[in-house]
């Protein structure tokens, strides 16, 4: 049976794209951790065994390597992950010269440490603020965009709102004079008036939309329960999550995406799963449906998630979307 995506449909050109962005967010926290562990390790077993290291090459070789991961691991991993892994490479470092002067004298000893821990320090402070300026890259960025929905939103106020109201008043105004007019041209004023009300109240929506951040993860529940007449929805959200507004609208963009398609591609679906849990750095949605099958009536696709798609590569993030055993189901990963 051939999923409901179609050649034509855009949910299966989603689903086809490369999992570039998965490659650009693989984490060294935990490379940075193993690697600093087994060099404590070779470092406390030369005491033991009664040896002494005196290959410098091999000593710096391993240092540079330390402090490369201490960096990166601090620039770009979570809290908890760099403190753990960034901490163990770090003391890597610091006690490295144990190797070739734990026989000297305890001032010797302590002393060379103190001094190669000053390199940690250092790779710590490059990571810092390394990671100072991807936020404030991300900041900009964010109110970039801001701005620019904030410009089209008074633009679309200045401008279209101010013509509706021109037709609104011109339909309101014949109305008053409806008595002299046929009968089918005075319920067309009225049809008109009440078309430019609804217009209005839409582009307020819009307006406000633009903005401000859409709604969010905390109104998933509501949306689920507006689709229940079309299929039952499995809602499962974990709890604890605290993310940015723009994060928490993206996800529930995710989501209503997901399930338009469902209503427009699974017409045979009856039950339609969310999971949205946080995964280090990243906020993690998954939709999947049962439908098994796509509808002949609805074989041409829209650019919701190819558009989505674009709007979380961009972030850092991706989307996929495809057949699964059941039906169709379509992942986001959203950078935190």
């Amino acid at each position: 049976m051939k999923p409901y995506g179609g050649t034509g449909d855009r949910r299966g050109d989603a689903a086809r794209r490369p999992p570039v962005a998965a490659l650009r967010r693989l984490s060294v926290a935990w490379g940075a951790g193993a690697v600093g562990a087994v060099s404590l390790a070779v470092t406390l077993a030369h005491p033991l065994t009664g040896m002494v290291s005196d290959s410098a090459p091999l000593l710096v070789g391993e240092v540079s390597v330390l402090l490369v991961l201490t960096a990166v691991t601090v620039r770009r991993s979570s809290g908890g992950q760099a403190a753990v892994s960034a901490g163990l490479s770090g003391l890597a470092v610091a006690l490295i010269l144990l190797r070739a002067v734990w026989q000297g004298p305890p001032q010797l000893t302590f002393g060379a440490c103190a001094g190669w821990a000053l390199g940690a320090v250092a790779a710590t402070g490059v990571g810092l603020y390394l990671r100072g300026l991807d936020d404030q890259r991300r900041r900009a960025v964010e109110e970039a965009a801001r701005a620019q929905r904030l410009g089209l939103a008074r633009d679309l106020h200045d401008f279209v709102a101010h013509d509706l109201n021109g037709m609104l008043v011109q339909a309101q105004a014949a109305q008053v004079v409806a008595d002299t007019l046929p009968e089918p041209v005075a319920d067309a004023l009225r049809r008109i008036e009440d078309a430019g009300q609804r217009a209005l109240a839409s582009l307020d929506r819009a307006v406000h939309a633009l903005g401000e951040p859409g709604p969010g993860i905390e109104e998933l529940e509501r949306l689920a329960d507006a689709f229940t007449p079309v299929a039952r929805v499995e809602l499962a959200v974990a709890p604890g999550i605290a993310v940015r507004q723009e994060v928490s609208s993206l996800a529930y963009r995710v989501v209503t995406e997901a399930l338009t398609n469902v209503r427009r591609h699974a017409p045979r679906a009856t039950t339609v799963r969310v999971e949205v849990h946080e995964d280090g750095e990243v906020l993690r949605v998954r939709v999947e449906d049962d439908g098994g099958g796509r509808s002949q009536s609805t074989r041409a696709g829209g650019f919701g998630l190819a558009n989505l798609t674009h709007l979380l590569e961009a972030r850092g993030g991706k989307l996929a979307a495809g057949p699964d055993r059941r039906g169709w189901q379509v992942t986001a990963e959203i950078p935190t």
